[in-house]
C-alpha cells in the first residue's frame, strides 16, 4: 500500500475553499488511475495544546509507490496538480509515503 496525504493551512476564504474542493477538485482526484480509495475532512481539531496548524486533510491509496507515481504521472495526475492552486489560497503540504505498520481493531 502506498498513501498520498495532503495538509491544507487555513486559506483565505473557507467557504470558496470548500466550494471548489467539493464540487471541482475531489471529482478530478476520483479520476485519478489506480486510486483505490479516498478520504478528507474539514475543520480539522487541534489536539490539547489548541488549534491546529491545519485547516483540512486528504488521504488517497494507491496499491504501491509505482501506482502513485503512474497517476501523477497521468493527464489526470497533472489536472490535479495544476488545479491546486485555483483553491488552496494557504498553500498545500504533500507527502506520499508507504506505511510500515497497522494495528487491526
Amino acid at each position: 500500500m502506498h498513501k498520498l496525504m495532503v495538509l491544507y493551512p487555513e486559506p483565505a476564504d473557507r467557504a470558496a475553499f470548500i466550494d471548489y474542493y467539493t464540487s471541482t477538485h475531489l471529482p478530478k482526484v476520483a479520476k485519478l488511475p489506480g486510486l483505490q480509495s479516498w478520504s478528507y475532512a474539514l475543520d480539522v481539531a487541534g489536539g490539547p495544546e489548541g488549534s491546529a496548524p491545519y485547516f483540512a486533510v486528504f488521504e488517497a491509496e494507491f496499491a504501491d509507490a509505482q501506482s502513485f507515481a503512474a497517476a501523477m504521472a497521468s493527464p489526470e495526475g497533472q489536472e490535479v496538480a495544476q488545479d491546486v492552486p485555483n483553491y488552496a489560497s494557504g498553500g498545500a503540504i504533500t507527502l506520499d509515503f508507504s506505511p510500515t505498520g497497522s494495528s487491526a481493531s
